[in-house]
């Protein structure tokens, strides 16, 4: 039984997004594995508070990830 967690920062993504999220890591675990994983495949999404996060010295919150979200 797989058991995918994800760490996002809090008030990144909207409902919407977690539960692509959930379905599209849902899909990849059954390609690898087979259809018959698909009802034991857990996937949990974690938030973190926004400044509880950083990448190179720097606390990120959700206004910086945006930002880099657009440059991308």
């Amino acid at each position: 039984m797989p058991l995918v967690n994800v760490k996002v920062i809090e008030n990144v993504f909207t409902p919407e997004q977690k539960k692509l999220i959930i379905s599209k890591l849902t899909d990849t675990m059954v390609a690898i594995e087979g259809e018959a994983l698909r009802q034991v495949t857990w996937v949990t999404i974690e938030e973190v508070k926004e400044g509880n996060w950083g990448i190179g010295g720097q606390a990120l919150n959700a206004s910086i990830v945006r930002q880099m979200q657009q440059r991308a």
